[in-house]
Parts: C-alpha cells; sequence; structure tokens
C-alpha cells in the first residue's frame, strides 16, 4: 500500500448493534476498494475482519479489526468493532483512535440500543458521525420510518442524503438530495435517472432540512436563506463537511451490503466530509518540561504514537497497533517509552488487515499502524528521548462480573495462568485476581457471554479446559455477646506430657477492621508471661478459620485471665492447643453470627426502566437510598449484599433491553439474616465434611 499523508487519511469506526450489519458492510467496502475479489459472510465465516476461531463460530464480532484501504487517493481506516455490550472495551479502544463514526443501522430493526449507546459514545468523544441505513434491499423496509425516528430523537441535526428508489419490490437506487437527481444501479455503472413521482414530497422535506442545516453553518447563509437565495452544489458540500466536523450536522444514507449497493457512495461520502486527523486536536504532556505538547497530528512535530491496542496471536505473535500523533515514524527509529523509561529500537512497520500483515516504510501523523514484538503495553505513549511526551491513558470501561475459575487438570494451572495473562494483555477489561482470602482464582469481566469467550478460547486455542463456578463470597464470623471459658489440655505420655490451661473471656471489640484484640489480666503468675505468645498464637490461628462456618472471624476480645501451668509438662504447644479449644468454646456460647459484604450499587437506566430495576433490587434485599437523573437518564443508588448480585448483568440487561449500566463498590460488613445463615452454615458444613473448603 502507498504511503499517504494526514490530509489524505480517514480514520473511521464502524458503530452499532449486535447484528446490525457492520462487519458486512467493511466486507462491502474492501470489495469496492479492491482488497478482495468477492464479498465474504459472517455466515460462512470468511470476512476479513471476524478473523478470530470464537467469531467465527460464534458469527459475532468480539474484538475492533482494521482493514486499511485506498479509495480516490485517500486512505480510509476502516475499524470495525463489536456490537455485544460484553466487548465495549474493544469500542471504546477504537473510539480513542477514530476521527469520524459511522454509526450502522438495521433497516429492518430500526434504532436498537446499540445504536443509541454508538451516539452516546460520539457523544463522550465529540466525534463527528454519519448514519448508515443497512438491509435496503429488504423490501418492507421503511426508510422514511428510520430518518422520522432518528429526528425525533436527535432533532435538526439528522441530514438524510439519499432516498431509496424501488421496483417490483426491489431496491434498484436511489435520490440525491443535494443535487435533486436520481440514480439506478445497472450492473457495476450507475446511471443517471428521473426522480420517481411518489420520491418527490420527501425530497422536498429532506431537501429543505438540509438547506436549513447548512444555512445555520454561518450568518451569511443564515441571511441568504431567509433572503430567499438558493446554495450552489458545492456551497451545500462546503457547508456540510464544516458542519459534520463540528457534529452539528449528522449525514444519513443507505444502502445495502449483500448486494454492494450504496456503498460506493458512503466511501465517497467519507472522502468528502468526513474530517482527515489533521483537523482534530490532539495534545499529551512534555515530562521533562511538564509543558503541554499540542501535537494535533502535525508532521512536522517530534515524533510520537499512542498505543491503542494489543493483539495476541499463537502464529504471528505480539502487535502492538499504534496511531501516530506527530511526526512521521519509520522503520528502526528508536523510540522512548516515558511510562516504562525505555528506550526502543521499533524494527519493522507494519499495516494490519484483519489478522495479515504487510510492511510499510513509514507512518505520517494520523495513521495507523502496527509494531511486532515490542515490550509495551496498551495505553503507553511512544516518543522521542529528546521530548519525552506522554498522552493521557484510555478510559476504560471496569468490569464487574465475576467468576470463579479451576483447571480441569491440575498440572495446567501455571499454562492457566500464563494464557489468561496474554489475554488480559490483549483486553484491559479482563482482569485475572488471585483470592488468597477465600482460596479461589477469579475472572473479571464485562458479561457472563466475556467470561464464556475466555474460557472457550482457554479450552480451543490454548488447549487448558477450566471450570467456571459461582464465585465464594467473602463472609466473616463475630459475636454478638460475652462468654467465660475453661479449658484444659492435658496429655500423659511416657517420659514428659502436655500440660496447659487457660481461662478467657470473649466479648465483641467492636474493631470490625480487625480479627482479634488479645489482653491479659493474670495475676500471681498463674499463667508464666513466656506462654503468653503460644495464647496468642493459637488466636492467630483460630481467627484463620472460624468455629461457626470457618469463615474468618473478626471484631473479638479476647482476655486471658486466668490458668494454670505444670513446671515439666507444659509448653508453648499445650497452651495453643488450649486456647483454640477454649476460642471455640467461647465463641459458640458468645452468639456466633455471619457477616456478609455489602455493596454500594449505582445503577444507569432510562426513565421507563426505574420500577422493574427497584422491584428487582428489593428481591435482592437490596435498600434504595436515592434517585439522581442524569443525561436523560436514572441513577439510582442502593446498597446490596454482594451475594445478591450474582447474575445481576444478564437480569439488568433483560430488564432493559440492553439500556441498563452499573457499578458498585464495597461499603462495609453487616450480619447476615438467620435464614440465609442458617443456609450457608449447613452448606459450608457439607464441604468441611467433603474437605472441600479450600478448594
Amino acid at each position: 500500500m502507498n504511503v499517504y499523508t494526514t490530509d489524505k487519511i480517514r480514520n473511521v469506526v464502524l458503530l452499532g448493534h449486535g447484528g446490525c450489519g457492520k462487519t458486512s458492510l467493511a466486507e462491502a467496502m474492501a470489495y469496492l476498494a479492491g482488497l478482495t475479489s468477492r464479498v465474504g459472510k459472517v455466515a460462512d465465516g470468511n470476512t476479513i475482519s471476524d478473523f478470530g476461531k470464537e467469531e467465527q463460530k460464534r458469527q459475532i464480532s468480539i474484538q475492533t479489526s482494521l482493514i486499511p484501504m485506498e479509495w480516490e487517493g485517500t486512505k480510509i481506516n476502516v475499524l470495525d468493532t463489536p456490537g455485544f455490550f460484553d466487548f465495549v472495551g474493544e469500542v471504546e479502544e477504537a473510539m480513542n483512535v477514530a476521527d469520524a463514526a459511522i454509526i450502522v443501522i438495521s433497516g429492518k430493526a430500526g434504532i436498537e440500543v446499540g445504536a443509541e449507546r454508538a451516539w452516546d459514545l460520539c457523544e463522550k468523544y465529540k466525534l463527528p458521525r454519519m448514519i448508515y441505513v443497512s438491509d435496503m434491499d429488504i423490501d418492507d423496509v421503511s426508510y422514511r420510518q428510520v430518518v422520522q425516528d432518528l429526528e425525533d430523537k436527535y432533532g435538526k441535526k439528522i441530514a438524510p442524503f439519499n432516498l431509496p428508489i424501488r421496483e417490483n419490490e426491489k431496491f434498484v437506487g436511489y435520490v440525491n438530495v443535494i443535487q435533486e437527481k436520481g440514480f439506478r444501479w445497472e450492473g457495476k455503472e450507475v446511471k443517471e435517472c428521473p426522480v420517481p413521482d411518489y420520491n418527490e414530497e420527501n425530497l422536498k422535506l429532506y431537501r429543505d432540512a438540509l438547506m436549513e442545516a447548512v444555512a445555520e453553518t454561518s450568518e451569511e447563509f443564515m441571511d441568504r436563506y431567509f433572503g430567499g437565495d438558493t446554495f450552489s452544489e458545492a456551497e451545500i458540500r462546503s457547508a456540510v463537511r464544516l458542519g459534520v466536523n463540528d457534529c452539528s450536522i449528522v449525514p444519513v444514507t443507505m444502502g445495502s451490503n449483500t448486494l454492494v449497493q450504496g456503498v460506493f457512495t458512503l466511501m465517497d461520502d467519507i472522502v468528502k466530509y468526513c474530517p482527515s486527523p489533521d483537523m482534530r486536536k490532539i495534545a499529551g504532556i512534555n515530562s521533562k518540561t511538564n509543558e503541554i505538547f499540542e501535537a494535533d497530528y502535525d508532521f512536522s512535530k517530534p515524533k510520537s504514537a499512542f498505543v491503542w491496542k494489543t493483539m495476541m496471536d499463537s502464529f504471528i505473535g505480539k502487535y502492538s497497533l499504534i496511531k501516530v500523533r506527530s511526526g512521521v515514524i519509520k522503520p528502526d527509529d528508536m523510540l522512548y517509552d516515558v511510562e516504562e523509561g525505555s528506550e526502543l529500537k521499533i524494527g519493522k512497520l507494519y499495516l494490519l488487515t484483519g489478522n495479515k500483515a504487510q510492511e510499510i516504510s513509514e507512518l505520517h501523523a494520523g495513521d495507523i499502524g502496527a509494531l511486532q514484538k515490542l515490550d509495551v503495553s496498551t495505553s503507553d505513549t511512544l516518543s522521542t528521548k529528546a521530548t519525552p511526551v506522554q498522552y493521557a491513558k484510555m478510559d476504560l470501561p471496569k468490569p464487574f462480573t465475576i467468576m470463579r475459575y479451576r483447571a480441569v487438570n491440575k498440572g495446567d494451572i501455571d499454562k492457566v495462568s500464563q494464557s489468561l495473562q496474554k489475554m488480559a494483555a490483549e483486553d484491559p477489561t479482563l482482569r485475572v485476581v488471585n483470592d488468597g482470602e477465600n482460596r479461589q482464582t477469579l475472572i473479571y469481566g464485562m458479561g457472563d457471554q466475556h467470561i464464556e469467550v475466555v474460557a472457550s478460547r482457554l479450552q480451543n486455542e490454548f488447549k487448558v479446559p477450566v471450570e467456571l463456578m459461582k464465585p465464594k463470597v467473602a463472609f466473616r464470623e463475630t459475636i454478638r455477646k460475652n462468654s467465660d471459658v475453661d479449658s484444659k489440655f492435658k496429655k500423659q505420655t511416657g517420659g514428659h506430657g502436655q500440660y496447659g490451661h487457660v481461662k478467657m473471656k470473649f466479648s465483641p471489640s467492636g474493631e470490625m477492621e480487625t480479627p482479634y484484640i488479645f489482653e491479659q489480666e493474670v495475676v500471681g503468675g498463674s499463667v508464666p508471661k513466656n506462654y503468653f505468645p503460644a495464647v496468642e498464637k493459637g488466636l492467630v490461628e483460630s481467627c484463620q478459620s472460624g468455629p461457626l462456618a470457618a469463615y474468618p472471624v473478626v471484631g473479638v476480645r479476647a482476655v486471658l485471665y486466668d490458668g494454670s501451668y505444670h513446671p515439666v509438662d507444659s509448653s508453648e504447644v499445650a497452651f495453643k492447643v488450649a486456647t483454640r479449644d477454649a476460642f471455640k468454646k467461647g465463641f459458640m456460647e458468645a452468639g456466633p453470627v455471619l457477616l456478609e459484604p455489602i455493596v454500594t450499587l449505582k445503577v444507569t437506566v432510562p426513565d421507563a426502566y426505574t420500577g422493574d430495576v427497584m422491584g428487582d433490587l428489593n428481591k435482592r434485599r437490596g435498600r434504595v437510598l436515592g434517585m439522581n437523573p442524569a443525561g436523560g437518564k436514572q441513577v439510582i443508588e442502593a446498597e446490596v449484599p454482594q451475594m445478591e448480585l450474582h447474575g445481576y448483568c444478564t437480569q439488568l440487561r433483560s430488564m432493559t433491553g440492553g439500556a441498563g449500566d452499573y457499578e458498585y463498590e464495597f461499603a462495609r460488613y453487616e450480619q447476615t439474616p438467620s435464614d440465609v445463615q442458617e443456609r450457608e452454615v449447613a452448606a459450608r458444613a457439607a464441604k468441611v465434611a467433603e474437605g472441600d473448603v479450600e478448594e
């Protein structure tokens, strides 16, 4: 592929609901650009962007793929993103390097939650956007209805560029609103034709709406518009380009991906209206001077690039995808990683098309490429040592869905860990946690499907199957009453025996952050001081696994006030064992209770779903603390037992059609209701009996 300067580059991200046609649109664009000789199909598993085995098996996009293509002397870097909410981290990565977005809406399904989320993401990143309505070859698809719904939702920004022409229930052409002309597809040719009578009314409506949007781009145009003046085609196109760049105009176009109709026009529109990188601003910090470094995709400034994605392939190794933010990067350049404080020789430069790499001689500011086998991570900045620049890290969503995992074959434990580390390097929304306190290993993901894909990849790609289970809840044990116990450990064998005798009082300490507070009030030397550490050691061991249900103990005050010893048979071991017996007896006599972790939950949902969500939280023993409006939605705050949140992600999406989000953080421990305690103690007792507590 040729080398392109910054003004000849367009970085475009495809966004939309799962199954709306993003991958098939990318495939149609690649076919027109000459990358392929035939249009691949998602169902056949032969598309450029869905190259992963899991993607082909499930027929969905799981990771963002890059497809660079040449069109009319311009390079279009197409970023095909997943539509399923579990893979939103991949979408956010692409948003950080895109300069414009194409929101794909299925004409058959209409505006779905994924399209609304795509719009919200564009607002968050202030990204210029166009809307492409797919599935126009289906006869009962109403383009007019989709446009009407868009106008109702987003107002005067919406500017339809085309109208469909249908004959005998077939999609045969389109009307260009700017030119006010009709065009028909005849084989591979596009020929001008008269505008059908049934399109005249809508053409006038859409033309008037477009002229109004154009008039609002400048005062001069506004005066001319109200003066009854008309605009030339060149003036309209220039004004639309400005309007798209400042997000005041959102063009709507349409087509059929399977028939590759309307895609040619879309690619033309991307080149004409979407901004090149040099029209967008980007700045970092010069870590040497602490001054702002305004990169702004200027090729004449010192070299800098941002690592926005990492790809790990078992055959081709590790690729770090970069976007050049200033200067021109060439093979064998020495670059400096500010994060690690290390200088790196980058070796060869690559362009990735799906998972196929080709070498390139240089990358100009604003372009996207890849580096191979470099020791850098996603969100790192590469620059020169003379001008060490650091850009802000990506703001990626946090994972809150948890599953416990265990290697099916015990010999695979290390392999599983290494494989998960590779996957976590690729996917920053995947977290792997070794919870030593509860003796479990956990996977945190964006949803159940995300974690299922991870488990499936472990089995099929890395050949290390794992078993997924419900995570153990980190319960605690404490006491609510006082107790006074006498415990004696006496064992006589040949020679030295064992003798330890303690009298202890147990009571709640009120300190829930510490397992125990140990005090001694021994008088008269009934227990010598040199045995006090042994008594405390017995307490430490007892608190690690409580008598009630073998959970860690908190909030106990233990007072050693009396006892006895034997000058020959007493030992540290004997006093430790006597203390453990005293603790077990005293704890069970002092009103033992289970404590469960309580989290503060924030659920963000559209107004229409607040009743359902609050009803569901009540079923989960939640206490709703309040509601706050936020950008047309409601944020419901509640306190919920952590054990009740298992499976909440799937339930929330089911209740809200995918429109709900949630996050939580640990708040405190609270006493568990008696019915839950009884159930948990019984279940735990069965596990202890089976010797399965540590599993």
